[in-house]
Formats: structure tokens, sequence, C-alpha cells
């Protein structure tokens, strides 16, 4: 019999408002597989459970009362440990802020929240999200559940092995050069990059970039909308938020993947990408080529993409940190601090020059799908590596030139700025999952949702290319 928690989110809250499901066993259910899997894995950091059992026993009264129930009624969430939650402790993964309890809630965490989600805990991350793998001196590493030597990603890593494991059902996570996208591959879930504006954020370091974005993460598609559309409430407080029908997200479009001109590129022609990956995305081109209209090999011109993305990132990492590295200096990590100072070497003129072929290169782009609905990529350029390793040094024996080189497939798209889902489809040859990046037009959102559904139905009629699920009773031992 499957247990509560193994329910999407979509048939729980069905069940929710048919009275057939209470939240309170939801919650209860999801409590249990966070203790018996949990300490193999270190995903849930910070547990809210006693506030979450008043908060279902509400949800539950409410459907008894047969009160309007808003659309994430009694579903349990993970929020990552970069958000504020009033009242639940945030610590940012820094030691510095271990016993840090917030007053407010942040933009997203309020809107999911005021669609009816309850907060169940708070998901690890790498100290002040800096990295791809979460690993920090407060919580320690959070291990993959399909290989626990081996990394989950970062920086939403937390996030993404609780829904792996199925600790609950939805998820939210935030995405700079792909801390949505790359765990969202490692683990086997689903994580959608929104365009920049569609969820508003209340902790933006630059008012106006494609760099920080906040998004949802979840086990299917259908799921990831629903989150999406909570997420997405209007908050004129974010400059980047635009008005917009939030509940459209919910509404996942049927999309004829028969009438698509679809472009494949295994290494957005810039991104150093391991010779493995490259030939398990060719397989998976292969097992769907046929059901669109058109299927090309094409990669978009983003030859200088990687150094626009490092130019424009030494801005953000200066804003985003120099007032902690004035304030606590020696006391930051070595991952954060060489990440400051790297920055500080970059020089304005370059700062400059980045700015402005950033535009060059969205408009380029933006005319790319004047010939492609979708353009379909490698989620993460290698197979997870041990998760005390900070960063891949090398690919096939190429070393890489810094820190963030080996996360150009999601870098790259993040100087656009285009909507892109990350997409299970299989195990790698190491037995850890494989992933694509669905990519659309600029605000295609729902098309890359409707997309990415089909390309889900069409990928789980193979056992090969299905979402895979770890061996739970493994991780209990």
């Amino acid at each position: 019999m499957t247990d509560p928690c193994d329910l999407s989110a979509v048939e729980a809250r069905r069940l929710i408002g048919a009275r057939q499901l209470s939240s309170a066993e939801l919650v209860d259910s999801c409590i249990a597989r966070i203790e018996a899997v949990n300490p193999s894995v270190n995903a849930v950091v910070t547990k809210a459970y006693d506030r979450a059992r008043d908060e279902a026993a509400a949800a539950d009264a409410a459907v008894k009362r047969g009160d309007a129930l808003p659309p994430l009624h009694g579903l349990p969430i993970g929020i990552k440990d970069l958000d504020d939650t009033a009242g639940i402790r945030t610590t940012y993964g820094s030691m510095l802020y271990k016993d840090h309890v917030p007053d407010t809630d942040e933009h997203v965490v309020a809107a999911a929240r005021a669609a009816g989600a309850i907060v169940l805990g708070k998901t690890n991350t790498p100290e002040f999200g800096a990295g791809g793998n979460t690993n920090n001196a407060l919580h320690g590493p959070t291990r993959n559940p399909f290989d626990p030597t081996l990394t989950c990603g970062g920086s939403s890593g937390g996030s993404a092995v609780a829904l792996a494991t199925n600790m609950m059902p939805l998820c939210q996570g935030s995405d700079t050069g792909g801390s949505l996208r790359l765990p969202a591959t490692f683990n086997g879930i689903v994580a959608h990059r929104p365009s920049p504006g569609v969820v508003p954020t209340g902790y933006r370091n630059l008012a106006f970039t494609t760099f920080q974005t906040q998004g949802p993460m979840a086990r299917t598609v259908e799921d990831t909308a629903l989150l999406l559309s909570a997420l997405a409430a209007n908050n004129s407080a974010d400059p980047m938020a635009f008005p917009r029908d939030a509940s459209a997200y919910a509404v996942v479009p049927d999309v004829d993947l028969s009438r698509l001109r679809v472009a494949v590129s295994e290494d957005l022609g810039c991104a150093p990408t391991s010779k493995v990956v490259r030939a398990a995305f060719r397989d998976r081109v292969a097992a769907v080529e046929s059901a669109f209209a058109v299927c090309e090999r094409r990669d978009p011109d983003f030859t200088d993409i990687l150094d626009v993305f490092w130019g424009l990132r030494a801005v953000y990492m200066l804003a985003k940190h120099g007032h902690k590295f004035e304030r606590y200096g020696p006391e930051l990590n070595p991952n954060v601090r060489s990440n400051y100072e790297a920055a500080l070497q970059v020089p304005i003129e370059r700062v400059a020059w980045a700015t402005r072929r950033q535009m060059e290169l969205y408009a380029a782009f933006d005319t790319f799908f004047d010939e492609f609905d979708l353009l379909i990529c490698p989620g993460v350029a290698v197979p997870p590596f041990p998760f005390d390793q900070l960063y891949p040094t090398e690919i096939d024996g190429e070393p890489m030139e810094n820190y963030v080189h080996w996360v150009g497939l999601t870098s790259a798209l993040t100087v656009t700025g285009n909507p892109a889902l990350a997409l299970p489809c299989g195990l790698d040859p190491q037995g850890t999952p494989f992933g694509i990046q669905v990519v659309g037009r600029a605000y295609a959102d729902r098309l890359v949702l409707g997309a990415a559904r089909a390309l889900e139905e069409a990928f789980s009629g193979t056992s090969d290319f299905a979402r895979p699920v770890p061996d739970l009773a493994a991780l209990r031992a």
C-alpha cells in the first residue's frame, strides 16, 4: 500500500479536498519518512513538526467546515535554508547564523503559506548558497540518495534529496548558475527555473538581474506547475516582478510534440561536457526525436557566454557578500571567501563589457526561437562526484578555468534568463540519475511546462528512461 508521503502533490491535494485523506495523516507520514531516511542523507536540517501538526489540524478543520480551500491546502513543503521562515530557524548554512530565528517569512514562503502549504522543515544548502555541492560546516553534507558516497549537487541539494526520498511532496529552491537544475538532475526530480519576475523574491542583491531566481521543485511536472502557481503571486516589492494571472500556471497546457520544432545541443556550443553525458544525452534524443515535427542538432551562438557569466557574477558576488566579508572576514568559509576575492579581481571594464554583451546574447537567443519552439540540452556536464569534493577540477582531462566552469550548461542559460526546466529521464552508466533541460523563449514558461509534461509521459513509457527512484530500504538500514 502506498504511504501518503509517496503520493504526488496533485493527488494528495485532490484526496484532501475529497475528504479521503487528512492533512494530519499526510504530515505524519512525511515526518515518519524523514525520521527513517534523513539520517542517511541529511536533507532536512531544521524540523518544524509541532507547528506543522498544528497547521495540519487547522487545515483539516477547514475541510470539515466546508471552507473554500486554496491550491496547496494541507500540503507539506520544504523550504531551502536560505529563505527566512517566521518562527523557524534559518541559518543560511552558516555557523554565523546557527541560532537565527526570523520574525517574518520571505516572499516565496509567505506566498506558499498563503496558498495553504505547511512548512515541515528547512532543507540543507551550502553556506549562503555558494556552491554546486551541498555541504557546510554547520550541518555537514547532504548525500545523494542513489549513492550516499556521492554529491547531491547544489545549492538546492537538500530540497532535491527530500523530494527524491518522498519526505514531502513539494519543495522550494533558488537558482543563480544552476542551483535548481543541477541538484534536480543529480537526484531524479523536476525543477523549473522560471523567467525572471515570474516568482517575486524579497532578497535581491541587485535590483534588475537574471541571476537571482526562486522556483518550484517536485517529483512531476504537474506538481511543479502547481507549486509555481502559488509562488508566482504578484508582489510589487520585487522590482523584477510583473502582474500576471498566477493561477494559469497550475493548468499545464496539453502540448502536441508532433507540432514542435526542437533544437538539441549536447553542450550549448560553449560548455565543457563529459563524454558519458554526451552519450547518455544522444540516447534520450534518439528515443524521442521522431515525436517532433522538427528535431535538429543546433547550438545557439554562445561562444563567449561563460565569460559574460563570470563578469556578471563578479558584480553579483560583491553585492551579495561584500557586507558579510567586511563584518566576518576569516569566519566565512573558504568557498565564500574565494568567490568574493575572485570577484574583486575582475576589472570594471570587463564588467561593463559583460553587461553590454548580455543584452546582445539575449537578443540573438530570442531570434533563435523564431526558428525553434524549444531547445533541449543535458542538465549537468558530469555525473555526480564524491560528496567531499568541492567541484570537478577537470572534465575528461580538460582543466576547468575556474570554480564555475563545470556548470556551463546551466550558467549559460542564467545569462539569457530563459525559462528552463530540469526533467529526469533514467539513470546514467554509473547508476545515478540523468536529466535534460527543456528551454523556451523568454516568458514561455507554460509552453515549457506543457512540453516537459509530454516528454515526461514519453520517457515514462520505457523503464530505461522513466524517472528513477532510490532504494529507500537501503537508506533506512
